[in-house]
């Protein structure tokens, strides 16, 4: 894992004021698993609820998993750029392959009962169902999935519902 240091400040606000950290990571389950595990504890250190460690964890994992695999073809030697920023109120994370990217509303619905023997769309059904907001970049290489903190409610999102959307 290489840390590549803080990004840039997002919000003037004070007590908002927190810095993005960026890393670049070899396209592998460990690495994943270890920044997994970052951002899992950096949300426990917040309080985050049981509920909404358990979504992250689950987005992370498919998230990361779409990104070696498909973006990434497997390759070890290609990498996956994570930017996240984590705070009493939101998690934010942006994980970004190497590959030529996909276009997400292509995928067929996992749903549908002609598609329910088919393996691909489930990550990105959890991710949506899970996730306050997932975005994908135009080109469908990054992703940028934001869960707010459930247990700390606030008027910044406690209208919030889940935002999709495609560039």
């Amino acid at each position: 894992m290489k840390n590549s240091g803080s990004g840039e400040l997002l919000n003037s606000n004070a007590s908002h004021r927190k810095m993005w950290c960026s890393l670049d990571i070899p396209s592998s389950r460990d690495d994943a698993d270890r920044i997994e595990e970052k951002i899992i504890s950096l949300c426990q250190k917040y309080s985050y609820s049981p509920r909404d460690i358990f979504a992250l964890k689950l987005a992370l994992e498919e998230a990361l998993t779409n990104a070696i695999r498909h973006g990434n073809g497997g390759k070890p030697e290609k990498h996956i750029h994570i930017k996240y920023r984590i705070t009493r109120q939101r998690a934010d994370v942006v994980i970004a392959d190497e590959g030529s990217g996909f276009n997400p509303a292509a995928v067929p619905d996992p749903t549908q009962e002609c598609n329910l023997d088919r393996c691909g769309g489930r990550g990105l059904l959890l991710m949506r169902a899970y996730m306050n907001s997932v975005v994908f970049n135009p080109a469908g290489n990054s992703v940028t999935l934001t869960k707010f903190n459930e247990s700390r409610p606030s008027r910044a999102h406690s209208h919030a519902t889940t935002r999709i959307a495609f560039g």
